[in-house]
């Protein structure tokens, strides 16, 4: 009671400075053991304190008087901002109060294992891509009649081969018979249903009809598992009969949009890994680890009791959880890589992801209530309602986006407060929060990156709030597209939001400094919001970069592998080292002696790959060859696609888990605030420098493609006769030529 006094305590500012610097001192000796609950739980204690302090500086003492509503009203949004990310705050400290991290149990005898039906949903996805997590589907460590692979797929549905429109019908009709031959052809079995009915959850449901495991598992269409994965989660459900679910990290070997712009995806940990790395074993600990679509193990028993999978919102995924965590059941995470899947690389691809996402938690925060749910403990409201709240966050970046413009160009006061004041409660705080930001998540996420993947998020997602506010069962599930290609770098088809809102800040950064410098008694409070400013603009830069799409051809994604085989080729045998392979090809250094070389680079061979005795074989026709460390590797592409070179895909790609593990180790380093800063800054002036060239260059495309299209006038000579148009007429079937 005593220390919740102080909290609301009355204090000068030399008291608050010297209490701030003795709170951020205590903070930063219990950092010193992150793995100690103790001094982990007192680290968290002294971060509220500064939170705290801060939250009653704030209400009591910068907010303008209510009598000049030009000042309240956006000074009042700002503060509704604030509180809404100390309330996150607060949400993230008990989620993450002690995370969980499993492991196997020791698995049943053969006997004992449940029966297990993979479901692998699908829509309007390659063939080829489908086959590949076919593939790997069926090379699971399992017993063979306890195993069933099902395609399920939702694009060539009854409904679709009768559309109306011929193309489609016929393209659903193809789609249907080429997706059969494949099933076959892979000893899987292939469903489709008549109607295209709540998306995916309806195509799981249709699933669970047709279908009688004990255990269901599902993969999307490009998230393929490697042979450990029944292995790793199976067990789980014979320690507690009231689990429902073991749920595993979502692991993608291509880079997003901001990896792949801003080329970091090779040295910097992904988006999604402060999530599945952090988050999801903090909700662990509380039984509320939620089912996230994909990489996932439920039991059927329980689907059964909320009559499957739930369909209301657009990520049924995380609503199905909340439905069975209401009803009693429990949930395991395993934080280990047990599937490698890819993630949109266009950023409009990128953003109608998260706009789904958006409005689906939206909507289950909307219609579901989680925060009123019966059945849910104290602490899975809490976590439930967080992760749904998260995704608000749209509407506080851009309040404090946009604040800092409302003092620099109409002085407006929206925020009172002196530099010293500032120094005393915002500053530490400020400096608390960043600390935290790197105690929590630092192996997972590097300065200022969070900050800018919700910049470029909010631009676009604010719409997708409102709509969900205005009509909650409004929005519509829509399939993300995976494995594109851009054949040349430029801006991407949605990047002109970014430019204004850098120039509009740019003008803001010119102008408070124009002030600064004409204004004979120019406040503090201008120095602070010219700095706030000076961030913002910052963020905005490296946005541009996101934006500013590079150049991407290539459409397989390889993983390292280094795996023994030996290879047939012009009538010898060699001993060969495959040092990656791709859906595409595979890329291999002889190691004995090196192959002949011809006029020609293009030669067929036969890779031959042993496991436990049996031989696994695929043909290949090389491409070419470079130096790389001192040896010759030659890369070589697959010769065919039949089911057999598939199978051989798999194996070379998905067989290890250790290779998935050591590529996610690799990148989840530390990177210090200061260095992080500074590689920050370098994105801002770099990349606002690349999109500018993009940005240049379409002009002049577009000028050159303006003058090339422009009618030709002639203005003087003879008239020139009209050009012949030619027709074709289905019923006679004649080419008809009119002058």
């Amino acid at each position: 009671m005593l220390g919740l006094f102080v909290l609301w305590l009355p204090l000068s500012l030399q008291a608050q400075l010297v209490l701030s610097f003795a709170v951020l001192g205590f903070m930063f000796i219990f950092m010193t053991r992150p793995n100690s609950k103790p001094f982990r739980l007192m680290t968290f204690v002294f971060a509220g304190i500064l939170a705290l302090r801060y939250a009653y500086w704030r209400t009591t003492e910068t907010l303008p008087d209510i009598s000049e509503p030009l000042n309240f009203i956006p000074g009042f949004v700002l503060y509704l901002a604030e509180m809404y990310c100390l309330a996150m705050l607060a949400v993230s400290f008990f989620m993450l109060a002690d995370p969980l991290r499993r492991v196997a149990p020791v698995p049943k005898t053969r006997a004992e294992l449940p029966t297990v039906d993979v479901f692998i949903p699908s829509y309007n996805e390659d063939p080829e891509l489908l086959a590949v997590t076919l593939a790997a589907a069926k090379s699971m460590i399992y017993p063979k009649e306890k195993l069933t692979v099902y395609l399920l797929d939702d694009g060539g549905t009854e409904q679709k081969r009768a559309a109306k429109d011929p193309r489609q019908a016929l393209a659903a009709l193809r789609r249907h018979e080429r997706l059969k031959a494949l099933c076959a052809a892979m000893d899987v079995r292939y469903h489709t249903r008549a109607r295209n009915e709540h998306a995916k959850a309806g195509n799981l449901n249709e699933g669970l009809k047709i279908s009688t495991g004990e255990l269901v598992v599902v993969f999307d269409a490009d998230h393929a598992p490697v042979r450990e994965f029944l292995k790793e989660t199976v067990g789980f459900f014979n320690e507690d009969e009231k689990l429902f679910l073991v749920q595993t990290p979502h692991f993608f070997i291509n880079p997003d949009p901001l990896e792949k712009n801003l080329k970091t995806f090779a040295r910097m940990p992904s988006e999604n890994e402060m999530f599945y790395s952090i988050l999801q074993r903090g909700l662990d600990k509380w039984n509320a680890a939620f089912f996230c679509g994909s990489a996932a193990v439920l039991r059927r028993k329980a689907l059964e009791t909320t009559d499957g999978f739930a369909g209301q919102s657009i990520t049924e995924d995380c609503e199905t959880a909340l439905a069975l965590h209401s009803n009693g059941w429990h949930s395991v995470y395993v934080d280990k890589p047990l599937i490698a899947g890819l993630q949109p690389e266009t950023f409009v691809s990128f953003i109608g992801q998260r706009a789904r996402w958006c409005q689906g938690m939206l909507q289950i925060l909307i219609l579901n209530r989680p925060f009123l749910a019966r059945g849910l403990t104290m602490a899975q409201r809490i976590c439930y309602a967080g992760i749904n709240l998260f995704w608000l966050f749209p509407l506080s970046r851009l309040v404090f986006m946009f604040s800092p413009l409302l003092y620099i160009f109409f002085s407006l006061e929206i925020y009172q407060a002196n530099i010293m004041e500032f120094a005393s409660y915002a500053l530490t705080y400020l400096v608390s929060s960043f600390a935290m930001q790197s105690y929590l998540y630092g192996r997972v996420r590097w300065p200022w990156v969070s900050e800018l993947y919700e910049y470029v998020q909010s631009v676009l997602l604010f719409g997708s709030i409102l709509s969900v506010v205005r009509n909650p069962r409004k929005p519509t599930f829509n399939v993300t597209a995976k494995g594109q290609t851009l054949e040349k770098s430029g801006l991407s088809a949605i990047a002109r939001p970014y430019f204004i809102i850098f120039f509009l800040l740019l003008a803001a950064a010119f102008y408070s400094l124009w002030r600064y410098l004409t204004e004979p008694a120019a406040s503090e409070l201008l120095l602070i919001v010219a700095g706030w400013n000076l961030i913002n603009l910052g963020l905005a830069g490296a946005a541009l970069g996101v934006v500013a799409e590079r150049r991407e051809l290539r459409r397989n994604q390889r993983l390292p592998v280094k795996r023994h085989a030996l290879m047939h080729l012009a009538g010898k045998l060699y001993s060969i080292l495959i040092h990656d392979a791709s859906s595409g090809g595979v890329t291999v250094e002889f190691i004995d002696e090196q192959p002949p070389t011809g006029s020609s680079e293009h030669f067929n061979a036969r890779v031959e790959l042993r496991r436990n005795g049996k031989v696994m074989s695929f043909d290949v026709v090389r491409r070419g060859s470079r130096q790389q460390n001192g040896q010759t590797h030659h890369g070589f592409a697959y010769a065919e696609r039949t089911p057999q070179t598939f199978m051989a895909i798999a194996e070379l790609m998905y067989s290890d888990q250790s290779v998935l593990q050591e590529r996610l180790s690799r990148r989840q380093v530390r990177l210090g605030f200061f260095t992080g800063t500074v590689r920050f800054a370098f994105w801002t002036v770099s990349e606002t420098l690349r999109a500018m060239r993009y940005a240049i260059g379409m002009i002049r495309e577009q000028a050159v493609q303006s003058v090339e299209d422009a009618p030709i006038l002639l203005l003087e000579g003879p008239r020139q006769a009209p050009q012949e148009t030619a027709t074709f007429n289905p019923a006679d079937n004649e080419v008809r030529i009119y002058a």
